[in-house]
């Protein structure tokens, strides 16, 4: 495939438009590392929430899912529970005023909030700086792995010789991937946060009309009759049972025989028994949310903003501009690739590449010079997502490393310089895994599973249970990223027993939360209580429900008019209504492009009465 000159005008344009951004705010940001990291604190709660849904809007995930629905039909809305998406339903709901609350930098900072300045929050201090470059540079090779497939397949070849490519075609991806990546390297590093939330506003305007647009060329291209003839029964239902009830070798005579190797796909997934599977999420999704954000993008943005009451408005403005558009997107390439598969799907039906086959429905049905300006947006969601993941990771470098350890009394002009020398340092770490990675799958399955059971049961306890401590919270973290790291490179044979024995992250995961909470237990027990300073501090400071008794008392010692938080019920019933809420804003827009319409207005009448009980149940009792 290859563009047309006005599509690579466009293109070049827009990236051209990016640097200029980033140099013209690079002042600005450059006071100090408050305003380089965190804005100054002085943004507007919706801009950061549109830049937040911007950064999550990227290529990669865009790819993965369109795989998903394609393969798994409505089912796939619960797939993405892996991250768990739902984890925004939390943040906004309680803990993204927990969080902001505390008034620090980093999550690694927070920790002084929580456990005070001893030993153990020491250590504590650096596991935690740890876990997070380990998560950024995940995500960093996630990015890099899909940007780089998906510039290739349009681009022209970077490496012309023809026996080079045949040999090793992953070259021209990880040169397209390598010149992405530098462009949007140096606006991220002059700008700091500023040109990171001002470049993502407008690139989700970008994806937004993107989005739109492709939602509409499906809609126009694909009649209703030509989707349902290569469908199996069950596709358009989100419902399943004990299995995931689809039958691909079950479909129409005039759809693609390819179509049958989605079965072995679906094992391959490991997703088969969809029933286990699904629990298995809702038990580490439900684990993982509570536990607040891991310490990236999502966090920074909540410290970002100006008040605890705006932070939650943030994010719950992050479930309303991300899901419909991209949904619409999503759906609209799905049906576009299913009906079409014969003439679109060039890989191996034995190795499914699905990840690639976006590129090529919008070469084959989008026009020219609106090619080019979905190309423009879609490179944008890869520039939002690495933009924010760069931003997040050199603030634990200069911030909760250099600054406290080596060299504390900088001025803030030199903090800045090492932000910038930070920040290429990861992103180069970051590249290096991406070159050995071979699959976009594989690095979220990896994230979201493995390494994120080794964060969960420490930071769940930290904000619900008093007796917690710093040594506890230490030893849960490393153990758990331990096991993280280590699992899949045993590769324990009884994991290979259980139902989903094809998808090792899964399986790995209770295993990784098992060792973490015995590591955190143990850690706490053997160890003193914090001091009654801290803990009371925090208390006060925060306001958390949970097990909190004993330090409530020492407060109400102090200051008899402190007013305990009992807003647990009214926070969980509003969890549980936001969940749905959520859920529907992900599967209008599909009914919508499918033309399914009894099932798109009952999506729409669930988000309106969710909507109506948020409003009074949740944002007009909102406070700081």
């Amino acid at each position: 495939m290859k563009l047309h000159f006005i599509d690579l005008t466009i293109i070049v344009l827009y990236l051209i438009a990016t640097i200029i951004i980033g140099y013209w705010v690079s002042k600005r940001a450059s006071k100090n590392i408050q305003s380089y990291f965190l804005g100054g604190n002085s943004l507007p709660w919706y801009l950061l929430g549109i830049s937040n849904a911007s950064g999550m809007f990227d290529i990669a995930g865009t790819m993965l899912i369109v795989y998903w629905l394609a393969v798994y039909g409505l089912k796939s809305i619960w797939i993405p529970w892996l991250w768990p998406v739902f984890n925004q339903i939390f943040l906004m709901v309680y803990i993204s005023a927990w969080l902001r609350r505390s008034n620090v930098m980093t999550g690694a900072e927070w920790i002084r909030t929580r456990f005070g300045k001893g030993h153990g929050a020491t250590l504590s201090h650096i596991i935690v700086v740890i876990f997070a470059l380990v998560s950024v540079i995940g995500f960093l090779s996630y990015g890099f792995k899909g940007i780089g497939k998906f510039a290739a397949s349009f681009l022209p070849a970077l490496i012309t010789d023809p026996h080079t490519l045949l040999a090793y075609p992953q070259i021209n991806e990880n040169l397209y991937a390598l010149i992405l990546m530098a462009i949007t390297t140096f606006y991220v590093v002059k700008g700091g946060m500023f040109s990171v939330v001002i470049t993502e506003v407008i690139q989700y305007g970008i994806l937004t009309i993107a989005s739109i647009a492709i939602g509409i060329i499906a809609i126009n291209q694909i009649s209703p009759e030509a989707i349902n003839a290569v469908l199996p029964a069950g596709w358009k239902s989100i419902g399943f049972g004990a299995h995931v009830g689809l039958d691909w070798t079950h479909i129409s005579a005039t759809a693609s025989p390819k179509l049958h190797a989605f079965n072995e796909w679906i094992m391959k997934d490991g997703y088969e028994m969809f029933g286990f599977f699904f629990m298995m999420m809702l038990f580490k999704g439900i684990f993982l949310a509570a536990a607040g954000p891991a310490p990236n993008y999502d966090m920074q943005r909540i410290l970002s903003t100006k008040s605890p009451k705006e932070a939650a408005k943030m994010s719950s403005l992050v479930n309303i501009v991300l899901n419909p558009p991209r949904y619409f997107m999503i759906a609209g390439l799905t049906i576009l690739a299913l009906v079409n598969f014969d003439t679109l799907y060039k890989a191996s039906l034995t190795q499914p590449d699905f990840e690639s086959i976006l590129p090529h429905v919008l070469a084959t049905y989008v026009p020219v010079g609106l090619l080019g300006f979905l190309m423009a947006g879609l490179i944008a969601a890869f520039m939002s997502n690495f933009a924010a993941t760069v931003n997040a990771a050199p603030a634990y470098l200069v911030n909760d490393i250099y600054k406290r350890y080596i060299n504390p009394h900088a001025s803030e002009k030199k903090y800045v310089k090492m932000s910038y020398l930070a920040s290429i340092a990861v992103v180069v770490v970051g590249i290096a895994v991406g070159f050995v990675v071979t699959s976009i799958n594989e690095v979220v399955l990896w994230i979201t599973a493995a390494l994120w059971g080794g964060y969960t049961a420490p930071n769940v306890l930290k904000w619900y249970w008093w007796r917690f401590n710093s040594y506890g919270y230490f030893w849960g973290m490393l153990s758990g990223i331990g096991a993280a790291l280590l699992l899949p490179i045993l590769h324990l044979s009884f994991l290979q027993q259980w139902p989903l024995a094809n998808n090792f992250s899964m399986n790995a995961f209770p295993v990784i939360f098992i060792i973490s909470i015995i590591g955190s237990i143990i850690g706490t027990l053997c160890t003193k209580p914090e001091d009654d300073e801290t803990l009371i501090t925090f208390y006060k400071q925060v306001r958390p429900w949970g097990f909190w008794r004993p330090v409530l008392k020492k407060v109400l010692e102090q200051d008899p008019k402190f007013q305990e938080n009992k807003d647990f019920f009214r926070d969980m019933f509003n969890v549980v209504i936001g969940i749905a809420w959520q859920t529907s804003l992900v599967a209008f827009p599909i009914f919508l492009v499918l033309r399914e319409w009894p099932s798109f207005f009952i999506a729409i009448g669930v988000t309106v009465v969710t909507s109506v009980i948020l409003k009074f149940n949740w944002w007009n009792k909102l406070k700081d």
